[in-house]
This record gives structure tokens, C-alpha cells and sequence, in this order.
């Protein structure tokens, strides 16, 4: 069922400070043998001398019959991590997940589908957050399914699913885009002919940040950088 999967390469960027989801970690141990999972952490700072680093992804091991795993050091910003990993890898189709994210039992099921239809276009899943956010968050669940939906604007927090030669053909992640990398290359794939597509599935994200920094101020806060990057990112000139 899984089969077609075989071929994938899925990065996952380490922000600083951040760890990869244990739950994550597990639940990828389901791709088959052949899948590659690259996590990328960024460069850590120096550190006082005598003071030890504490490594911040679980021991990755091979699990018998599963996919491989590798660990990669990368200068900090999700452009560069993510285009390391990429180029790391030698899947023909690449899976893009925060480091926080969750599956949902259909996710693996309907993204073997997507790849096995071979269809040149950037996959997205539907978001979903999990129970560590406020009841709000059911308002924005909504806004993220009509901005991918009717506008056709997915996020990096919905997975991206592309073919590897897509992904070079645009041009990967810019590297210069400090935030908003994932919006720009939806423009770029747009750009380029090739269409937008739900891969129909869940994919679940943490809220928290919702719960510590407010959900009205942080809703606003996406809201108002989502139009600045559409308005910056539509322009030709950040397009090439």
C-alpha cells in the first residue's frame, strides 16, 4: 500500500531551540524500506567552554525494514536547511514537514496515492491543529482551508509534496527569504504551470504558540504577513 513511497525523500528543518517531535519520529518509522528521512538542524552557537551541547533530535537509527535516516548540520534559516536536505537526498519526490508536525492515520495512505498518480504538480495537505492551542483555533482551521482551497495559497505547515525536478526547475527555496519561503514557492510552482493540489488528508500542527502569545494577536500577526508576502511574492521579480 505504501509501496510507492520507496522514493521519497522527507526533510524535516530543526529550528533553533526545537526538537524533533517524538510522536513525528515514530509515525515516519511506518515508510518503507527506501524512503529517506533527513533531519536538518541548524549550525548551533558557540558555547561557553565546558559547557556541553545537548543534542536536540532523538537517536535516529534505521528500524528494520523501514525508511533510512540521516542527520545534517546546516547554517540557521528554513531555506537553507530545507535546500540541504534536499540536496542531500536522492528520492525522486520530496516531502517537506515541520518538525512539529503530526500524522494522521490517512496521511501515509493518501500520500502514496499522490505520488503513485505522478502528478507534476506541489501537494499540500489539510491542516489541522492539535489540542495544545485554544478552542479558537477550530476559526482558523476554516481560514487555512479556504486560503488553499479558493486562493490556492498553501503553507510549509501543510507538507509540501513535490516531484524532485519541480523543485529544482523553480528553483528550490530561495535562500535570501529570511520568512515566507514556503508562500514564495507556492508562487514559483504557480509561475511555472504547474498546479496547486490537495492531497485530500490530514496533517496535524501544534497551536501552541497560539496559547502563549494570544490567538487574537497571533492570528492578526499571520493574517498581516500573509497579504505583505502575496503582495512581495506575486511580483515578477522575486519570481526567477
Amino acid at each position: 500500500m505504501l509501496a510507492p513511497l520507496a522514493g521519497l525523500t522527507v526533510v524535516v528543518p530543526v529550528g533553533p531551540g526545537d526538537k524533533l517531535s517524538p510522536l513525528l519520529r515514530e509515525q515516519l518509522t511506518q515508510l518503507p524500506r527506501g524512503a529517506q528521512v533527513i533531519v536538518v538542524e541548524c549550525d548551533a552557537p558557540p558555547r561557553p567552554q565546558g559547557q556541553s551541547a545537548e543534542p536536540r533530535s532523538l537517536a535516529l537509527a534505521d528500524p528494520p525494514g523501514g525508511p533510512r535516516w540521516q542527520v545534517l548540520h546546516s547554517p540557521a534559516g528554513r531555506s537553507l536547511q530545507q535546500n540541504a536536505g534536499a540536496a542531500a537526498g536522492d528520492g525522486q519526490w520530496l516531502w517537506f514537514l515541520h518538525a512539529d508536525a503530526a500524522l494522521a492515520p490517512e496521511t501515509l495512505r493518501a500520500l502514496a496515492r499522490f505520488v503513485a498518480e505522478g502528478r507534476p504538480g506541489l501537494g499540500y495537505f489539510d491542516l489541522r491543529f492539535l489540542g495544545d492551542g485554544p478552542a479558537l483555533m477550530r476559526f482558523n482551521s476554516v481560514g487555512v482551508w479556504l486560503r488553499s482551497r479558493v486562493l490556492r495559497l498553501p503553507f510549509g505547515d501543510q507538507g509540501f509534496v513535490l516531484p524532485r525536478n519541480l523543485f529544482t526547475a523553480v528553483g528550490g527555496f530561495d535562500p535570501a527569504t529570511l520568512r515566507g519561503e514556503d508562500h514564495q514557492l507556492v508562487w514559483r510552482v504557480r509561475r511555472a504551470g504547474a498546479p496547486i493540489v490537495s492531497i485530500g488528508a490530514r496533517l496535524y500542527t501544534s497551536a501552541r504558540r497560539y496559547s502563549s502569545n494570544g490567538w487574537a494577536a497571533t492570528t492578526a500577526r499571520h493574517v498581516g504577513e500573509t497579504l505583505r508576502q502575496a503582495w512581495r511574492f506575486s511580483r515578477p521579480e522575486h519570481l526567477r
